[in-house]
């Protein structure tokens, strides 16, 4: 027991001879039964220790204790108009919900028939759009085809009046091949001009062909 009582008479000096602090907490404010409300006006209270929604916390924890007025917690008109414009927009009710669904599944099956029409017309018009693919693609090849041919009978040409060594890239080449090209176009004109006039030649004979009803008439 000596050795205990000695440790406490040296902790008992060593408290006394601390000074004691002079800070003193503020006394806290109290409302009706002994429940805490910040004062608003005071600049050191919180920010959210203000305004309607803690008093309305303070009335929801403590009841008539917390000397809330119930009737000052409700929203004003404008606030309630908001409140429930909002509803509307976030909440609506189960009938616009399944107009909503309604109108979405209308969506899906319109554009679902749409799809399949236009395959079908699609499916329809494959025949005659392979067709049209086969004969562009014959008559490029024919193109081609003429082309090679146009270009050997014109390098014929350029060999027997300027020789073996002839460049296609020439001046005298390309020279020879506009005039060429003119004294073609000239014979296919002829050639169609003589082939219209030998129909219209041939028009008359056969309308009043022997045999036909209005071979008698003058």
């Amino acid at each position: 027991a000596a050795p205990l009582y000695r440790c406490c008479a040296r902790l008992r000096c060593l408290t006394l001879s601390v000074p004691a602090a002079r800070y003193h907490a503020r006394p806290r404010v109290w409302g009706l039964g002994g429940v805490y409300r910040p004062d608003p006006n005071d600049p050191d209270t919180k920010q959210w220790h203000k305004g309607a929604k803690y008093e309305a916390k303070l009335y929801g924890r403590h009841g008539d204790l917390s000397g809330v007025k119930p009737e000052g917690l409700w929203p004003s008109p404008e606030k309630l108009r908001e409140i429930e414009e909002e509803e509307r927009e976030w909440c609506p009710s189960l009938r616009d919900m399944l107009d909503n669904v309604e109108a979405k599944e209308r969506e899906i099956e319109r554009k679902k028939q749409e799809k399949e029409r236009l395959i079908a017309a699609n499916l329809a018009k494959m025949p005659k759009m392979v067709a049209d693919w086969r004969r562009e693609k014959r008559e490029a090849k024919q193109k081609q085809r003429d082309e090679k041919a146009r270009k050997e009978r014109l390098m014929a040409i350029a060999r027997d009046k300027f020789g073996l060594n002839v460049d296609s890239r020439s001046p005298k080449f390309q020279e020879m091949v506009k005039e060429l090209e003119k004294e073609e176009k000239k014979k296919q004109k002829a050639m169609k001009r003589r082939l219209k006039e030998e129909a219209l030649a041939a028009a008359p004979t056969a309308a009043v062909a022997p045999g036909s009803p209005t071979a008698g008439n003058p």
